[in-house]
């Protein structure tokens, strides 16, 4: 599905593990991987100065992932010191690189791991997907799990859908991808709306199952094309809790979600879905950025 994946570790994601891993994620159809660490300045006398020797050692760190290459794979080490963002978005540039990996903690809260002055800056001018994965997680792995994880990186899709614009949009981003993917990625979509209910009891909705399923075998339709096995899923309830079930039940590698817009993702006060799955969701979140203009 995606072929030049950008790995931005700190050290304290466990997304550094990843090093030892290139043959596994070469096997889930990667054929570029860089692994990027910025490197903070020190302050000497209120001087900000560059930390060779912690340059050095995040360089020596990462470049394991140099030692084990399959052929066809190309594998870089970028280091980088201060201006982080436009760092990454120069690597992501230099590297053609069309799907970033990026870790985060759960909590109430989404932290600084995630939308801190660093990554809310990132987010607002990145234009690929972003993958977001638990440290937690990552961290406790044991490494013939963590080879399978890799392996089916993106192999099978929970489909964030409720026949939004933003909704269709991230179809389109799927499907475009879906159709030059190598045969190890993507083979499953599970499409899912989740019917809310937001009125008094007894007042007609809008939305009625036979309405929403009949969207969705239409989407279906399109995905089904590409030779994607697709799945769709109905239900009403709460629509985070509902896709968590989903992930859960039907064993799915991520969860695909996008967001009307930006400013919108980052409005903490009155978060959207988007907003509270990546904050609160145990699986991986494959999160698509809004349709930009150039």
């Amino acid at each position: 599905m995606f072929h030049n994946l950008l790995i931005c570790t700190d050290f304290q994601d466990g997304l550094h593990r990843l090093v030892r891993f290139v043959p596994s994620l070469a096997a889930a159809g990667m054929r570029r991987i860089v692994f990027f660490n910025s490197v903070p300045l020190n302050e000497d006398r209120g001087i900000p100065k560059v930390d060779e020797q912690a340059i050095d050692r995040a360089r020596e760190r990462l470049s394991v992932a140099l030692q084990d290459v399959p052929e066809g794979v190309e594998v870089y080490v970028e280091i980088e010191t201060d201006r982080t963002v436009d760092n990454i978005l120069k690597t992501i540039k230099t590297h053609e690189c069309d799907l970033i990996l990026l870790g985060t903690q759960n909590k109430t809260l989404l932290n600084e791991k995630l939308f801190g002055s660093t990554t809310a800056a990132l987010v607002e001018r990145i234009k690929i997907p972003m993958l977001v994965m638990r440290p937690a997680l990552i961290s406790t792995y044991t490494n013939e799990e963590l080879d399978l994880r890799c392996r089916h990186l993106l192999r099978y899709l929970l489909v964030a859908y409720d026949g939004s614009d933003s909704a269709k949009y991230l179809v389109q981003s799927i499907r475009e991808q879906a159709s030059q993917r190598p045969k190890e990625s993507l083979e499953t979509c599970l499409l899912g709306w989740i019917i809310e209910h937001h009125g008094r009891r007894g007042v007609p909705q809008s939305e009625t199952a036979e309405t929403v399923q009949a969207e969705l075998d239409e989407v279906k339709g399109d995905l089904d094309a590409l030779g994607l096995t697709v799945h769709t899923a109905v239900r009403e309830g709460d629509r985070l809790t509902e896709f968590m079930n989903l992930a859960m039940e039907r064993d799915v590698s991520a969860i695909a979600v996008t967001s009307p817009s930006l400013p919108r993702l980052l409005e903490w006060s009155r978060p959207n879905f988007a907003n509270k799955l990546l904050r609160r969701s145990w699986h991986p979140v494959l999160f698509v950025p809004p349709e930009r203009s150039h």
